[in-house]
């Protein structure tokens, strides 16, 4: 590794939860040993000076402290932004961020709708110049590497079936105050699928596993909430979504069943992939982080088998892979995983990509539709 590493500029637009383990991923960057370039926050935006002042109060490097984002993008000394925003407000600062010419890694679903997320590819189209990213962190947890890696091998035989979910429970307390993520005009009509869609999409879409047509039920479990100020106020965005697609391979065709839960019963952030195949099956749970699940035949039967894999990232890092992983280390990861991207150095698994992001948009697109009108409905039509 080089002394000197290159460092990439960066302003944070959106000073929230993700973007303070941008900032600790930031501050925890000599614990990865692969030569890269680092990156230096350089400038913070968000309409709360308390949000603001944690980053210039933990970072010398903070140049720029505002609530106007347009002053990070008229910067020269920022090369790149990470934006965490609400959906509403995708279109218009991740296109204002790429036509400036800024790198970005922002959050999902990249836009609250698909003419959202349209208008954002075509400004990625148009700027060639710019590395664009979708935020998606679970698949660089060691197990999911290591499943990846199992499925890529075609050790599963002819596929029965895959399962990819994402699940939560903190939306079961029915006294929680309404956020934005419950409200239809900032979060979207997708629901829970425009905010927990591409965590559980990401694996199967990089892996070729383009759904043909879907089925779904979408659920409006608690219909209103409390606003905070002593008053209820309706509750429009779907709680659970439940996706059954059909897709093709060279060995026929297979169910993807994608679930997207803010009311899972016991589930505080659980993000699991199953791949059952004739051959052999595998999967991998946050519930049980550093384990790697996969069957061997024993005549007619099969067994489970557990490898705990421990911390072998696909960056290395100075930790020994005798230890455990976790979600601060998967988001370091990540952002490893983008600033090789942006440098033009191969990974083995890259970060959400904004073609990604578009396909999601058609899949929950036409489940919209698919549960209005209860049935099946192609990606075509959309």
């Amino acid at each position: 590794m080089s002394n000197e590493r290159k460092t990439i500029r960066f302003a944070v637009i959106g000073c929230g939860l993700m973007g303070k383990e941008f900032a600790c991923a930031v501050a925890r960057w000599c614990q990865l040993t692969q030569d890269m370039p680092k990156p230096v926050i350089v400038g913070v935006c968000d309409l709360s000076e308390d949000a603001r002042r944690y980053f210039t109060d933990n970072f010398d490097t903070v140049k720029y402290s505002t609530t106007d984002y347009h002053e990070l993008l008229a910067a020269d000394d920022i090369d790149a932004v990470y934006c965490a925003v609400p959906h509403n407000l995708h279109k218009k600062f991740y296109v204002d961020i790429i036509n400036a010419g800024k790198h970005l890694l922002a959050e999902k679903p990249f836009g609250i709708d698909k003419a959202d997320n349209e208008a954002i590819l075509d400004a990625i189209k148009a700027h060639p110049e710019v590395t664009v990213r979708c935020s998606s962190e679970f698949p660089f947890f060691p197990g999911a590497q290591e499943m990846i890696r199992w499925i890529e091998s075609g050790a599963a035989g002819k596929l029965i079936e895959v399962r990819s979910n994402f699940h939560h429970s903190s939306d079961m307390d029915t006294s929680k105050p309404i956020n934005w993520k419950r409200m239809i005009n900032i979060n979207g009509e997708y629901g829970c699928m425009g905010d927990l869609g591409l965590h559980a999409e990401h694996i199967p879409f990089r892996m070729g596993w383009i759904p043909e047509t879907v089925s779904a039920y979408l659920s409006d479990i608690v219909k209103e909430r409390p606003d905070g100020k002593g008053g209820v106020v309706p509750c429009l965005t779907w709680d659970n979504a439940h996706l059954v697609c059909n897709v093709k391979n060279a060995d026929g065709e297979f169910p993807l069943i994608i679930e997207m839960k803010r009311i899972c019963p016991g589930a505080t952030n659980s993000w699991n992939i199953e791949v059952d195949g004739l051959n052999q099956s595998a999967r991998f749970s946050t519930d049980d982080p550093n384990a790697f699940y996969y069957t061997e035949p024993r005549g007619r039967e099969q067994a489970w088998c557990r490898v705990d894999v421990g911390s072998k990232p696909m960056i290395p890092t100075i930790t020994g892979g005798i230890f455990e992983f976790g979600f601060s280390d998967s988001i370091l990861q990540m952002w490893a995983t983008f600033m090789c991207e942006i440098a033009g150095i191969p990974v083995p698994f890259g970060c959400l990509r904004p073609e990604e992001t578009a396909l999601s948009h058609k899949l929950q697109t036409a489940a919209l539709i698919s549960h209005k009108e209860h049935r099946a409905v192609s990606l075509s039509e959309v």
